[in-house]
């Protein structure tokens, strides 16, 4: 992972600016809010045709795929990620109960908490109605889970000779 040692003097400097403005001085940016979105869509479109068109028992999606699912399993032994239930995600008693298991992946999956497109029901495609946004490490305990388990096996079937669809 990149570090602050690995800036360069002006980007250092720049973050040092950065850090010492008043929040109150930030506002939403919408170009960087899109970027965000695109770079999550990206990641999704990649994921899809990856798991549509290769047996998703293999996949490896990072080198910490072992440990991800043994302490996902171990944290939520009766998680059902055939179909997610996103109050399981998004309530507060949910929150508190992910939490730990992420902030374990913090300095050991890069971009640990970036937002990423989950799908909630394993057999179906990336739609405005089949889609949560997740931090990234729950992505990966989840998609992990449902490859190692068989909920993605259907899909190279179901969605055969098509691609997830470009902006």
């Amino acid at each position: 992972m990149a570090g602050l040692n690995n800036l360069s003097s002006s980007e250092a400097v720049a973050a040092a600016g950065a850090l010492s403005t008043d929040a109150e001085s930030y506002v939403n940016d919408p170009s960087i809010e899109y970027q965000w979105a695109l770079k999550a869509y990206r990641h999704a479109e990649v994921y899809f045709n990856l798991i549509a068109s290769v047996d998703p028992t293999l996949l490896k999606l990072t080198p910490r795929d072992d440990e991800i699912y043994r302490e996902f399993r171990n944290d939520f032994p009766d998680m059902q990620v055939g179909v997610i239930n996103e109050d399981e995600l998004k309530s507060d008693a949910g929150k508190e109960k992910w939490r730990p298991f992420c902030n374990k992946f913090e300095q050991v999956v890069e971009d640990f908490n970036f937002a990423t497109l989950l799908r909630i029901t394993s057999d179906g495609e990336y739609n405005e109605f089949n889609t949560a946004l997740v931090p990234r490490i729950q992505f990966y305990a989840i998609e992990i889970a449902r490859n190692r388990e068989g909920c993605n096996q259907g899909l190279r079937e179901k969605f055969k000779g098509r691609k997830f669809e470009k902006l």
